[in-house]
């Protein structure tokens, strides 16, 4: 994924400032999806600005700028969200998985209780967002699409945790045969 599209993304919802923008990365985008900090974000919207796919639509106080997507941006936004994904997959975590047999059992089984532990709580914190996501959506209007990346969220972590529990419990067979 690209920081373009991601802004291509936001600025299809509603026409934000670059202030607005990170804003919505730190708060909902950062911890899941991406990470993009002002450093990357002010930059970007330079440079889209110049190849036409966004556009100034307002300016407030100190000079911000509001910034709005363009019939070019948009086309660009869908181009991409219907090319398949050929970019390798980078998570950290997994990765952290792939070697956990450079841990003792002990400290391998700490390290996946705390992918429960981490996996139920942002799972509760997603609840609460997709119960605040319905509340505020309103009869009529287009659906609250961030309710889908939000349950997206929440049955990821749910999976997180599925997983982790079953580990421990190969790891409480594997202590039980070696006792034995």
């Amino acid at each position: 994924m690209s920081l373009r599209h991601a802004l291509l993304g936001l600025l299809a919802d509603q026409p934000q400032t670059g202030y607005d923008l990170s804003k919505r990365f730190e708060e909902s985008l950062s911890r899941y999806a991406w990470h993009a900090g002002h450093g990357h974000i002010y930059p970007e919207l330079k440079k889209m600005a110049a190849d036409d796919l966004i556009e100034v639509v307002g300016e407030g106080m100190r000079g911000s700028k509001t910034y709005g997507i363009t019939e070019r941006g948009t086309a660009e936004l869908r181009e991409w969200m219907f090319t398949p994904k050929d970019a390798p997959m980078r998570s950290e975590s997994v990765l952290r998985l792939f070697l956990l047999s450079a841990l003792d059992p002990k400290d391998t089984r700490t390290l996946v209780s705390e992918v429960i532990e981490h996996a139920e709580a942002d799972a509760a914190a997603l609840r609460q967002a997709i119960q605040s996501i319905e509340a505020a959506a309103q009869p009529g209007e287009k659906p609250p699409f961030a309710r889908f990346a939000a349950e997206f969220g929440l049955r990821f972590q749910e999976l997180q945790r599925d997983w982790a529990q079953w580990a421990i419990r190969e790891l409480d067979k594997d202590a039980t045969s070696t006792d034995s």
